[in-house]
């Protein structure tokens, strides 16, 4: 029994030594993504290109207002997945694109 609990001990260290290496990781995967594929339009900080607002002629390329904030992440992922107006399809794979969307997400707060 001692033998068991042992096991566990060292399982939990483990696991809570390492999740946050693997969460880090993927924070730094998804802000490097989203500079990749999304800045160029929505800007570094998510408020929006004004270039790309007048090249495209749409009233705003923001992701940190009240209309992106209050869409849950699924309906957000078919935009990113699909596209929506000017916006194309994107290229990233499913994992690539939530890591994005996590990242995105962290600019609103």
């Amino acid at each position: 029994m001692n033998r068991n609990l042992g096991l566990i001990v060292i399982g939990l260290w483990m696991g809570a030594n390492w999740a946050p290496a693997a969460f880090a990781a993927d924070a730094v995967g998804g802000k490097a993504l989203y500079e990749k594929s999304c800045a160029g339009c929505h800007g570094a900080d998510g408020k929006g290109n004004e270039k790309m607002v007048t090249i495209l002629g749409v009233k705003s390329l923001s992701i940190v207002g009240k209309d992106t904030t209050k869409k849950s992440d699924e309906q957000l992922l078919k935009v990113i997945a699909e596209g929506e107006g000017k916006m194309p399809a994107s290229k990233l794979t499913k994992a690539e694109q939530k890591q994005a969307l996590e990242h995105a997400r962290t600019l609103a707060k």
